[in-house]
């Protein structure tokens, strides 16, 4: 399908939708983005310089072109695939989806991305639903990989994963939907333990966030939890692990904490985040964060080759 797709939609040009059109740009394949609001348009041409030059830094130096515009049926003009970025609000995104759909020819794929919609539901207004898939990406997408998708025809999931593969993406297919995908529903699980621990005291929020990037999230940025706990069984792999480590595990799960979110927990956890900033700018951390995910992914690639 890669080869096929020489022009890309991009619907919702907001952080997202910039991210995604300066990635396929990258790889050559022409965009066009469409965002009703009227100051969309700059941020989103700056956003997409920014990205283009972190992209190079990967190897990265297709120059597809990148363009704009504040009419939705110009924008899908002879798309082969569409990524919309709309707001996650279940209403605007079936209407969305439904105008979207009405307005392209059948062979196209249709991809949403959001974090806790269900297909289902977002589709429900659309008359040739099954073209349509979830496509959740992490922000930001044109630096991290995964790609969570959603679909009911599985000839439609197979072409949307071969393009988001050509872009560099780890696309996984969750077999059933379900609120949060994958990926978020195992990052609110840990952050519930994390609010647990600042409400219970335990330790400064910068010492909980220390905890994680300097000791499991290390290991988790080159594989997942089974295979981790599979390291960790020995020469009985995880069928050990679980066999003799197994019910310390239940243990722990037991003593795992179901915190509120009240003001006073607020209070806490906004104070510790700004005692670990430090006076840095949100742009100043992104820009943290979008250095540190470049030299990881160099690293990962160093590793396997």
């Amino acid at each position: 399908m890669s080869e096929t797709v020489k022009r890309l939609a991009i619907v919702g040009a907001g952080m997202i939708g910039a991210s995604w059109a300066a990635l396929a740009s990258a790889h050559g394949i022409r965009v066009c983005a469409y965002d009703p609001n009227p100051e969309a348009e700059a941020r989103f041409l700056s956003y997409v310089e920014r990205a283009r030059a972190q992209l190079a830094e990967l190897g990265l130096t297709g120059s597809g072109a990148v363009g704009f515009s504040d009419d939705l049926a110009a924008s899908l003009e002879g798309a082969g695939f569409v990524q919309e970025n709309g707001p996650e609000n279940e209403a605007v995104k079936r209407r969305l989806l439904a105008e979207i759909d009405g307005l392209l020819p059948s062979e196209v794929v249709i991809a949403s991305s959001t974090s806790a919609l269900v297909r289902s539901a977002i589709v429900a207004d659309c008359a040739q639903p099954e073209r349509i898939i979830v496509a959740h990406p992490f922000n930001p997408p044109h630096l991290v990989p995964l790609v969570e998708i959603v679909g009911a025809d599985p000839l439609i999931v197979a072409r949307a994963a071969a393009f988001y593969r050509a872009l560099g993406r780890r696309p996984v297919i969750l077999n059933r939907e379900m609120p949060g995908h994958i990926a978020n529903r195992l990052a609110s699980a840990l952050y519930r333990e994390a609010v647990h621990l600042v409400e219970q005291g335990v330790a400064s929020v910068a010492d909980i966030d220390a905890a994680l990037c300097n000791g499991p999230g290390l290991r988790w940025a080159l594989m997942g939890p089974h295979m981790t706990y599979h390291l960790g069984g020995g020469e009985g792999g995880i069928a050990g692990y679980l066999a003799h480590l197994g019910p310390s595990q239940v243990r722990r799960w037991q003593s795992l904490g179901s915190p509120s979110l009240d003001t006073d927990v607020q209070a806490k956890i906004i104070a510790g985040v700004a005692e670990e900033a430090g006076g840095r700018s949100i742009a100043e951390l992104e820009a943290r964060r979008d250095e540190g995910l470049l030299t990881l992914l160099k690293a990962r690639t160093l590793v396997s080759e």
